[in-house]
């Protein structure tokens, strides 16, 4: 990591691409618009844009100013990813095996595998474990472009690990989000004595380190009623509401999302119409996991209904060691384009502005503009759009965080 200078320009871009409208989360025909520039630059103060244009117009340059030449690569603004569990321990490599050769879902629990085991393997990690953990993860994703990362716990469902993985997260720069209702940890017998627990026990702490609690809201984990309970005592303790929910059913994650005026519903492989013009309605963001889709053989979820209806939609990793081990959004993207029906523009807003909404910075990152944070993912490409023309490709040359060079 090189310390930022007074002052970094990175010139002579070959292009530079950010969506077009500041207002967030953009949806319709405004989540299409990008703005892009020929043979353009970028002038960083410290942590900020200070300017940003082509290169006829830079203005001449007092000071110690640090300049990166830039020929051939395209500027975006840092990947946003608002939906990751970088907090575990172990992976899910045996299960991912067994997987491929066709066992069902009951044959894995029985093998030991499913969320549990990685609550086994993070248990042991340790604190010192999980901060080494996440530091890995991140880096992953920096290499993917991703400048602000979302994460959540869990993986620990205790106490202790719960609140080591919302200190990981946040020590890694990351968002933290307290995921305390994911499954039900095996000692206890059903799901509202461990919520009885959770919630005296782990939520007065958890909430002085997330900023967002999260529940799976689905047919074996937590049901809307138990969900209820636990969101609106989250957002009485001050957390922002997310929810997992229409992965594999409708279970009445939607309609409770709205209720509670939640920043996200996140999956929606099994959305309906129904749930689509809910969404379209209302102000909560639809995060798409495409990733996971892929991973786990699963439909795809309605990202062209869901755009065409007036919904404002994100797209996030889902970067987990179960059914998503991926970090990559530009690999997020190709999905997008190829299997979502997203124009790479929207795509691009997608993982940006829109994901920048749904983890509360939308006001600082996840646009290129003057007194916005100064995160730019540099692509090594002639054409912005490779970032999802690139299917699997190495398309990110570095990162700009803060204004430091990655």
């Amino acid at each position: 990591m090189t310390p930022a200078p007074a002052r970094l320009l990175l010139r002579d871009l070959a292009q530079l691409a950010t969506p077009a409208r500041a207002a967030a989360p953009l949806r319709g025909p405004a989540l299409g618009e990008v703005v892009v520039l020929e043979d353009a630059f970028v002038l960083c103060a410290g942590e900020t844009i200070e300017a940003l244009g082509r290169m006829r117009d830079l203005p001449a340059l007092d000071g110690d100013v640090v300049e990166l030449d830039c020929r051939g690569l395209c500027a975006i603004p840092g990947l946003v990813d608002c939906h990751t569990h970088a907090a575990f321990g172990g992976d899910r490599v045996d299960e991912f095996s067994l997987r491929a050769g066709g066992a069902s879902y009951e044959e894995l629990h029985v093998a030991g595998g499913g969320i549990l085991a990685t609550v086994r393997a993070t248990r042991a990690a340790g604190e010192d474990g999980l901060r080494a953990a996440v530091e890995l993860h991140r880096s992953w994703m920096l290499r993917e472009g991703t400048t602000t990362f979302e994460s959540k716990s869990g993986y620990g469902l205790d106490r202790e690990t719960e609140l080591a993985s919302l200190r990981a997260i946040r020590a890694a720069g990351g968002v933290p989000t307290w995921l305390g209702a994911h499954a039900v940890p095996p000692e206890f017998a059903d799901a509202d004595a461990y919520l009885d627990f959770a919630l005296a026990e782990v939520l007065p702490e958890a909430a002085t380190i997330a900023e967002a609690a999260d529940v799976f809201l689905e047919r074996g984990a937590f049901d809307a009623r138990q969900a209820r309970r636990y969101l609106e005592a989250c957002r009485d303790a001050g957390l922002a509401l997310r929810l997992h929910g229409d992965q594999f059913t409708e279970a009445g994650a939607i309609p409770l999302a709205v209720e509670l005026a939640a920043r996200s519903v996140d999956h929606l492989e099994a959305t309906g119409e129904g749930g689509i013009e809910a969404l379209a309605a209302s102000d909560v963001v639809g995060v798409l996991l495409p990733a996971s889709a892929l991973f786990l053989d699963r439909p795809m979820p309605p990202a062209r209904a869901l755009v065409d209806a007036g919904a404002a939609i994100a797209l996030a990793t889902d970067f987990n060691p179960g059914s998503a081990f991926c970090e990559s959004l530009p690999l997020v993207c190709s999905l997008a384009a190829t299997q979502l029906h997203l124009s790479p523009a929207e795509a691009l807003a997608a993982c940006t502005v829109n994901a920048a909404h749904v983890v509360g910075r939308a006001d600082r990152i996840g646009r290129l503009a003057p007194g916005y944070r100064a995160d730019v993912t540099l692509l090594d490409a002639p054409d912005w759009r490779y970032l999802a023309y690139h299917l699997g490709g190495r398309v990110v040359a570095r990162g700009v965080v803060g204004g430091e060079l990655r």
